[in-house]
């Protein structure tokens, strides 16, 4: 499974690693920090070097598209939103924070309710997106994380959705947060986040989730 983590300049530290370590646990998948140019440059001065460049977005079967301090000026720049390309009808797509940003500009929102954390949340609205007071929400193969600690959420339902796909699924989803649960609330983090993402995990359950908003 390759796996696109779409990180622009400016980018958040927390939904770009945690999404990539999260994704990175499943066997036989391989997350990787995609971005514009040959390094980007994190919103506290962090240095990486792209490990694959932004058209590999077009490819890859899941993308995460993180956030940053410089979502309004990509989403601004025509020639490099020209260069992502997604189909939600074969991808995985998910968006963190400002991230839902990107996706609304691609048309890919439509009339869900979208998450969104509160800095972003004036700029989403202003696309005519619906933001709802909550952490996570999907609809099909696209989904939004409001928060940089939803991070998880995302990462989780990415890999909870990807059933059939090397060993992917909810019991793959689970044994990852697992893994990374602090010690001695293991059980109770595997149960709080499955509980936020399985509502979304069937067709039937996202529009029953979707109807309530």
């Amino acid at each position: 499974m390759r796996i696109a983590v779409l990180t622009f300049d400016g980018f958040n530290e927390l939904d770009s690693f945690v999404a990539t370590a999260l994704l990175n646990r499943v066997p036989g998948w391989r997350a990787c920090i995609t971005a514009p140019g040959a390094r980007v440059v994190s919103m506290n001065g962090v240095q990486v070097y792209a490990q694959q460049p932004i058209e590999f977005t077009e490819e890859a079967d899941i993308v995460l598209i993180g956030s940053g301090v410089r979502t309004r000026d990509v989403v601004s720049d025509s020639k490099l939103m020209a260069r992502i390309r997604l189909d939600p009808a074969r991808q995985i797509i998910g968006a963190q924070c400002s991230g839902a940003l990107v996706l609304a500009k691609l048309g890919l929102l439509g009339d869900v309710p979208v998450c969104t954390d509160l800095t972003s949340k004036p700029w989403v609205v202003a696309t005519g997106a619906r933001v709802i007071d909550a952490p996570f929400h999907a609809a099909g193969t696209i989904a939004t994380a409001g928060g940089c600690m939803a991070a998880h959420y995302l990462a989780a339902w990415a890999i909870a959705k990807g059933m059939g796909a090397r060993g992917a699924g909810e019991a793959a989803a689970r044994a990852v947060i697992d893994y990374v649960a602090p010690v001695g609330e293991k059980a109770a983090t595997v149960a709080r986040v499955m509980g936020v993402i399985t509502p979304f995990m069937g067709d039937a359950a996202q529009e029953m989730v979707a109807n309530r908003y």
